[in-house]
């Protein structure tokens, strides 16, 4: 359920929803192996179970949202993994069904509980840590021969929103916003960030400015990013975009691409937290390396604040 969490002042902000944390993290912490090509997704095919498990252990630990496995789930990846056509579409619509089915097992206790589709993006398929880089060299044309079948495959598998995640890159964020409002269905953008630029290195405020006149984004912010540079994102996308801020940073240090792993992380500074609602933020979560248990500090820290 959403979390109310007071202002400083007499007046009270508006409820905070709370997201879950990181999928690959919650599936490592069951002894899960996420380090191939096809990263969580493999688990799609191979071991759903611990999927919805993974889903179930979120919402149990203060979730209202549980993020779909198809970050990094495409045609494109399947078939290189050997599996057909009609399988890998199959496996992409599954990564909604394991989630929603995991939401009306706990729905009947805790109403209001939703499905956001995760969609990643391109670089995150190339599995070479371009989703932190972006300037991929392609064009827009190409760009949208990828996302649009996908976004199309997850919407129809009946999610309750889109979470489009991590895109560094405002080219990428141009193509996907015009998909989302010919898609209709409603979604959340966050971009991945380093300081006042997206980790392309163009400015927030022309990635946001790429935001503002969507017909279905219900919250713009950040996420996979250090939680230090939550605060600059969210005021500037509030300001740019006038829409509801989404905030889920990972616990920073270095990707390394080659291993699928972090390096140098820290704890979660939930003193940071109260400035990111009162900056806007209303969609508030973790990314990499957030477990369930940290979605349980979390949401006790918003409750408390």
């Amino acid at each position: 359920m959403s979390t109310a969490v007071p202002a400083s002042s007499a007046e009270r902000m508006p409820p905070v929803t709370i997201l879950d944390g990181g999928l690959s993290t919650a599936l490592e912490q069951q002894g899960a192996v996420v380090d191939g090509a096809l990263w969580t997704a493999r688990l799609l095919a191979d071991e759903p179970e611990r999927i919805a498990r993974a889903h179930r252990d979120f919402f149990e630990a203060g979730a209202d949202v549980a993020t779909t496995a198809t970050y990094q789930a495409s045609e494109r990846g399947f078939l290189a993994a050997g599996f057909g056509d009609d399988q890998a579409r199959a496996l992409i619509r599954r990564g909604v069904t394991i989630a929603c089915d995991a939401r009306d097992e706990l729905v009947s206790v805790r109403p209001g509980l939703r499905v956001a589709a995760s969609v990643g993006p391109y670089g995150a398929v190339l599995g070479d840590g371009s989703e932190y880089r972006g300037g991929y060299g392609i064009s827009a044309a190409r760009l949208r021969d990828f996302h649009g079948p996908r976004l199309e495959l997850l919407a129809e598998a009946g999610p309750d929103l889109f979470a489009v995640e991590t895109i560094p890159d405002v080219e990428e964020a141009v193509v996907l916003v015009a998909l989302l409002d010919d898609i209709g269905l409603p979604a959340w953008f966050s971009y991945s960030v380093r300081g006042t630029v997206t980790c392309a290195g163009q400015p927030l405020t022309d990635a946001y400015a790429a935001l503002a006149d969507s017909s279905v984004l219900i919250a713009a912010g950040v996420n996979c990013s250090d939680q230090a540079d939550v605060l600059g994102a969210i005021t500037t996308s509030a300001q740019v975009t006038g829409l509801p801020g989404v905030a889920y940073p990972n616990r920073g240090g270095l990707w390394d691409s080659a291993t699928k792993t972090w390096s140098r992380a820290h704890a979660v500074d939930h003193a940071l937290i109260e400035g990111w609602a009162a900056a806007g933020a209303r969609y508030i979560g973790g990314c990499c390396g957030y477990g369930p248990a940290d979605i349980a500090g979390l949401a006790k820290a918003l409750g408390d604040s």
